[in-house]
């Protein structure tokens, strides 16, 4: 099975209450909508939950491409991921990756399926990221 999959998270204060979004579409028409909350998150924590979450709730592997407004979602999954793990999870600067757990639980979702990863413009008029970015912000709330 092919599917398209947009994401998003977003945060009233950074950190504060955060929530992240999913848009799971197939051949046809949109699958499912899923989105959630913390009390207390970064932005960035959201940006990386809601592909996970999406990515979890598909359980035959398949083909995915992911789409999100979130460069540091892509590039980190994509290529500084590789590094880190190169570096016992240190960054360019020797520090500690943040949000460690999350790129954990991503990079291992993602090895379940074939997925692509593409970056859209945020705001840009594009209908689903609209949508996800709509839905990660009503979860702030």
């Amino acid at each position: 099975m092919k599917y398209k999959i947009y994401t998003d998270g977003a945060c009233s204060g950074n950190p504060g209450k955060g929530g992240w979004a999913a848009i799971i579409l197939n051949e046809k028409c949109i699958q499912s909508k899923l989105s959630g909350s913390e009390n207390s998150t970064t932005n960035n924590r959201m940006e990386l939950t809601a592909p996970i979450m999406a990515l979890n709730k598909i359980k035959k592997k398949s083909e995915i491409t992911i789409y999100t407004d979130s460069k540091y979602v892509k590039d980190g999954i994509t290529s500084w991921i590789k590094k880190w793990k190169l570096n016992n999870w240190k960054n360019s600067n020797k520090k500690k990756v943040k949000n460690k757990d999350l790129w954990i639980k991503l990079d291992n979702s993602c090895r379940k399926h074939n997925v692509i990863w593409r970056w859209v413009k945020a705001h840009a008029g594009n209908k689903f990221n609209n949508l996800v970015d709509e839905l990660a912000v009503s979860e702030t709330k």
